[in-house]
């Protein structure tokens, strides 16, 4: 789902935000472990996670951030967008079936460059709570 109010064409301004909800079945979960070799059990196995912390099977880091690649490649800016840097902190654990959103919100734009810094976090859509929060640089020719 969506929630982006900007226009799909047209230069993007600082402040512009895009929010789109999302989450990730087990079986994205254990595709995701099989593409990385990240097979650490506390993302796979139920019986392990549940002597953890946790209480149960975590997602990946990385996975939980992923949706920055395709909201900035595919949605906001969207197509030509080059993804160049990326910082995150991974605040909460996040789980499967588990509705969140992410947020991208410009900070800064420099139009020489065509390159903006864009404020990025997931949120958990039920608790509101940060789950992933960062910061990106990405260009885009068309857009910015």
């Amino acid at each position: 789902m969506n929630t982006n109010t900007l226009p799909n064409e047209g230069k993007l301004n600082e402040n512009d935000e895009y929010r789109l909800i999302f989450s990730y079945s087990q079986e994205q979960v254990n595709k995701f472990a099989e593409i990385t070799g990240d097979n650490n059990p506390l993302h796979l196995n139920e019986n392990y996670a549940a002597s953890t912390m946790f209480k149960r099977p975590i997602m990946h880091g990385f996975l939980g951030g992923s949706i920055f690649s395709r909201i900035f490649g595919t949605l906001f800016p969207g197509e030509g967008t080059i993804y160049m840097n990326q910082t995150m902190s991974f605040m909460r654990p996040m789980f499967v079936d588990t509705n969140y959103e992410a947020i991208t919100t410009i900070v800064e734009i420099n139009r020489n460059k065509h390159s903006a810094t864009v404020k990025t976090q997931v949120k958990n859509k039920i608790t509101g709570k940060i789950t992933i929060s960062g910061e990106a640089v990405i260009i885009n020719p068309n857009r910015l």
